[in-house]
């Protein structure tokens, strides 16, 4: 009880509540322009924390954190730009449903579910850090890979219009992702003399080319008249307590599933709502709508990955071992501050890890009264005339790209991916399994490896893990699960047709 009178004590002290409530502003607005990201905005912090105290130092990264990866949801909703990267599986719903004129309405669910996953899995993480970083422990490559391969599910259930498009466009996404230097042997693979290219193909420039230049060109191709997007309306649209508890369900499980992911090192964000939006998909009663503006769909990825920022710190405070890019920046600012990680911290230093705890909450309730405050301002941006509003997004992603590495290859890498984008398109490949394969790629090549490395190549052998056996089981299931309920319908088909004809001939 007193080390959380403690650490309520540290979070009240003025300058943390300023740098907290700062912070979780700049971090929206950061995060809302395509290109930047959440690690540039900590990396930018880090000075700052050499003249700040330690618990105003603390909330002002827990705040660029939260806000950072909130806020990329909003380029993904009106501009079909993810922000950031954890928020690539928003645009999958998030911009139609803005292009159909409910853009207030699904800036409404990104706020309402990124603060409400946060808050979810910050409470988790309270209390049960210590235990959830043990089970983290116990996934290796061999649970890695069986991870990777069921979220690799959701290919199916985004390519239904047309299966084989579908699988094609994924593995065009695996190949992009190979490219580069083997991350087991260090051998170039793909690189053809670039010396560029040996370092493999940048997210963010691949995601922005792919989604927000390919829209640019396709938009400009087909001529399209200002009046042809609807503009909706320019507030914040509260979903409603009735929308909430229908879909309940899917914000409670996509908010634990992010938990979870966070919790295991090197994973991240972007996997967590990929894994989080195939799980949606296949067990959604309104799956049918994927990718045409669901709301389940906005909520799955926003939940979840805004979860991963809670379950991220526990590897990161427990073990020392950072969740993601972005913890691990932070550890190197926690560092710093003269705070050493590690099973003991929770012991010696109780308070501080409270005082964290605490202002995850608060930083979770900032996102959606801030978000709530500031998308009025950004959907504002769907009342820009068409041309201008082309121009100004191609502008923008430029300057997001660049600045990254300060690279113009990026800049080539983006153009390349947007005329690919636009030819998919047009040739009507879907471009979301494109993106699956090629997050996800790198996690699955790695962990196969390894894993064959520890089995001595005898692929059998990771059945006889049980982490993995189980997800391998969950994959066999809902690769069939279509095929059985299909089988189920056409056999009850059969016998009420033969009962309807039995009752038709018996009237007669």
């Amino acid at each position: 009880m007193d080390s959380i009178l403690a650490g309520l004590h540290l979070l009240l002290a003025p300058e943390a509540l300023f740098s907290l409530t700062v912070a979780t502003v700049v971090g929206i607005i950061v995060g809302a322009l395509p290109g930047l990201g959440s690690v540039l905005a900590i990396t930018m912090a880090l000075p700052l924390t050499f003249v700040l105290g330690q618990s105003a130092s603390i909330t002002l990264l827990l705040g660029l954190y939260c806000g950072s990866v909130y806020g990329g949801s909003i380029s993904a909703i009106l501009l079909n730009t993810p922000g950031t990267p954890q928020a690539a599986a928003t645009v999958l719903d998030g911009y139609p449903m803005a292009r159909a004129g409910r853009a207030d309405l699904a800036l409404g669910w990104a706020t309402t579910a990124s603060a409400i996953g946060g808050i979810i899995a910050t409470l988790i993480l309270s209390i049960a850090a210590p235990l959830l970083a043990r089970v983290g422990l116990k996934f290796g490559p061999i649970e890695y890979f069986a991870l990777g391969v069921f979220a690799l599910t959701c290919i199916v259930s985004v390519s239904k219009e047309d299966m084989i498009k579908g699988l094609m466009a994924a593995l065009a996404g695996l190949f992009v992702a190979v490219v580069g230097q083997d991350t087991v042997t260090g051998a170039l693979r793909f690189d053809f003399n670039s010396f560029e290219l040996s370092a493999g193909i940048g997210l963010v420039p691949f995601l922005v080319g792919l989604f927000a230049l390919s829209e640019v060109f396709w938009r400009a191709s087909e001529l399209y008249s200002v009046e042809s997007v609807k503009a909706g309306k320019s507030r914040f649209t509260f979903p409603g307590f009735g929308e909430l508890r229908n879909r309940w369900s899917v914000l409670l499980k996509s908010s634990l599933i992010g938990t979870w992911v966070g919790c295991l090192p090197g994973v991240g964000a972007t996997s967590a709502s990929m894994v989080s939006y195939a799980e949606a998909k296949r067990s959604s009663p309104r799956r049918a709508n994927f990718g045409n503006g669901e709301p389940d769909g906005l909520i799955a990825s926003e939940a979840s990955n805004n979860a991963v920022t809670a379950g991220a710190m526990v590897p990161t405070l427990s073990l020392g071992v950072p969740g993601d890019p972005i913890t691990a920046v932070m550890l190197g600012a926690l560092a710093l501050q003269g705070i050493t990680p590690g099973p003991r911290l929770f012991i010696e230093q109780g308070d501080l890890i409270n005082f964290i705890f605490m202002a995850l909450l608060v930083a979770n309730v900032l996102l959606f009264v801030c978000g709530a405050l500031m998308t009025p301002l950004f959907s504002r941006i769907l009342k820009v005339p068409e041309p201008i509003l082309l121009c100004a997004i191609v502008v923008l992603v430029a300057i997001g790209t660049y600045s990254i590495n300060a690279s113009t290859f990026d800049l080539l890498i983006m153009f390349c991916a947007g005329v690919a984008g636009f030819l998919l398109r047009y040739g009507g490949f879907p471009l979301a399994p494109i993106v699956i394969g090629f997050v996800l790629g790198p996690m699955i090549e790695q962990s196969l490896r390894q894993g064959l490395i520890i089995t001595r190549g005898d692929f059998l052998a990771f059945l006889h893990y049980p982490i993995a056996l189980a997800f391998f089981i969950l994959t066999l299931l809902f690769l069939l699960l279509p095929i059985m309920r299909s089988w189920l319908c056409s056999i009850f088909g059969q016998r009420q047709r033969k009962l309807d004809k039995q009752e038709h001939s018996h009237d007669l």
